[in-house]
């Protein structure tokens, strides 16, 4: 296939991306995308074009047969994992919902969380605190704390926003986590001279994007305003109460329940999470490799099954708290089983349509191209190799949306070029790392981005179009940052300077662009009609 290889496998995710940005249509986008991509792997041939958008096999450049299709993109066992791992956290979602228990929650935090501010950083917080995988964090933090940003009136885009910003990046620099493992996995079996997770753990301090991001988060809350299209949901919010949500997700009242229906389904649904991806990860079997080693069997885990194994538990164990505490009938509970798949359709057909698009673009060969161009920038520019790096993961991470299959494949590209110079060896695999995860927020057809949505309940589109200028914010200090770290090679050094770089590009956007944003936020907020 004349097009495997070349600049055309990154055409259909750009299509698809452009499309969505012009129309504000996602389904629409993503699905001419899929199209664009079937028709390039089929020569343009109109028969097998369609046989290619619904199931078929294709020959890559590597020679190997690979699927494509929505059937094959939907029968994947690990994308039925995630699908169903989705379905059973929108189920648990549900039934907290018509047990009163968000509404419960809500109430508590509205008493002792008294600004916006205080919303933003508390959404922050739990953010950071589940660390272990990003799909569950997304889907966590929003199911809990959508009641206390609306409460604040913080728009559901910069809840999605905030969400996305303590999923990828935080779990990316957390050494027990899904995305260390994957790390650990991918470098496992290189000649580097150190195993893969002494790699990541070196690549912390360097990850510039993801620690940035917690810095830019945390200063963008605390200084109280915000700028492009996220500034005028914002301010929508905040003046008339509009949180642009898709208003599917009011709490149910219920005077017999507490903080605490909130609160241990929670933590059960947290402790099932990190046992069911143990228990896969072989912690507790002596004939695996992470028998009784907790970074053992978070390296060996399988996301896609461990999740939704703790999830089922932690869904069993709250259906029967529930109804001991008397706060939700039978009837009200089998609910919420209907409840927790209608709420969670949107979210499932733009995975769905993302995966199968991802599959065509896998397919033509992007890899390949991307490891072409990357050998080819490799002689004569070992220093600004790193920045080079950062880019060319930026930019595939935002083309395919997906950060895993990014450093997958880049990692096995820079270990041989940094051979015999550990430090820059370092600092090159967390400018891989750290465009993988920006590349993963930027894109539009990013899973994370996609659970980032659902975890907010706002429309996807409005989440990425929100969330992209403060993405490429971080992008370019990060970018600045990794052309230093090339030449001074110290992060003790280059991270301070980072942070401060950081916090001075917040001054200047509040002083310019954030100017309307800050000042509305100081004023008493406004009442509604209703109120």
């Amino acid at each position: 296939m004349e097009f495997v290889g070349t600049f055309w496998a990154l055409v259909p995710p750009l299509v698809a991306i452009v499309l969505a940005l012009i129309t504000k249509e996602t389904y629409t986008s993503l699905f001419v995308g899929i199209v664009v991509g079937a028709a390039l792997l089929a020569g343009f041939d109109p028969v097998n074009t369609l046989t290619y958008i619904i199931s078929g096999t294709v020959t890559t450049a590597g020679g190997e047969e690979a699927n494509v299709g929505f059937v094959n993109a939907i029968g994947d066992p690990g994308n039925a994992g995630i699908f169903l791992f989705l379905i059973m956290l929108g189920i648990m979602v549900a039934l907290i919902n018509n047990a009163g228990g968000s509404a419960a929650f809500g109430s508590w935090a509205a008493k002792h969380v008294k600004s916006r501010i205080g919303t933003q950083l508390a959404t922050f917080a739990l953010g950071v605190l589940l660390f272990v995988d990003d799909y569950f964090n997304c889907l966590t933090v929003g199911a809990v704390m959508r009641p206390v940003t609306d409460g604040g009136r913080v728009s559901r885009a910069k809840l999605s926003y905030i969400i996305d910003a303590t999923a990828a990046p935080i779990c990316m620099i957390a050494p027990i986590s899904s995305w260390a493992a994957a790390v650990s996995a991918t470098a496992h079996d290189l000649d580097s001279g150190i195993t893969g997770i002494q790699l990541f753990i070196q690549a912390i301090p360097y990850n510039f994007y993801s620690l940035l991001t917690i810095v830019f988060v945390i200063g963008l809350s605390v200084m109280g305003f915000d700028y492009g299209p996220m500034a005028k949901k914002e301010l929508e919010a905040y003046r008339t109460g509009d949180l642009g949500g898709l208003g599917n997700d009011e709490s149910m009242e219920n005077k017999r329940s507490s903080l605490w229906d909130m609160i241990v389904p929670v933590i059960v649904l947290i402790v099932g999470c990190v046992i069911g991806m143990m228990y896969v990860g072989g912690f507790w079997d002596p004939a695996a490799e992470g028998y009784g080693d907790v970074s053992g069997a978070f390296a060996n885990t399988t996301a896609s099954v461990g999740l939704p194994l703790g999830t089922l538990c932690a869904l069993v164990i709250t259906f029967a708290y529930l109804l001991a505490r008397r706060v939700i009938t039978f009837k009200k509970a089998t609910a919420a089983i209907s409840d927790g798949f209608i709420a969670m359709v949107p979210a499932l057909l733009i995975l769905t349509f993302a995966l199968t698009l991802k599959l065509a673009t896998n397919s033509l060969g992007a890899d390949v191209y991307v490891a072409g161009l990357m050998e080819g920038a490799a002689a004569g520019l070992a220093s600004m190799l790193p920045a080079i790096i950062f880019l060319v993961a930026v930019g595939l991470a935002f083309a395919t949306g997906t950060s895993w299959g990014t450093f997958g494949i880049l990692i096995p590209i820079v270990l041989p070029i940094f051979q015999g110079d550990p430090t820059l060896l370092t600092i090159g695999i967390s400018a891989c790392l750290a465009g993988a995860v920006c590349g993963d927020h930027c894109s539009p057809i990013s899973d994370t981005t996609v659970m980032a949505s659902a975890g907010a309940n706002v429309y996807h589109i409005d989440h990425v179009s929100t969330q992209l200028p403060y993405a490429l914010t971080v992008a370019g200090i990060s970018f600045a940052m990794y052309v230093l770290a090339g030449f001074v090679q110290n992060w003790i050094i280059v991270l301070p300077v980072g942070i401060a770089l950081t916090i001075g590009t917040l001054f200047v956007l509040r002083a310019t662009v954030g100017k309307e944003s800050a000042a509305a936020y100081r004023e008493p907020m406004p009442e509604l009609a209703s109120e």
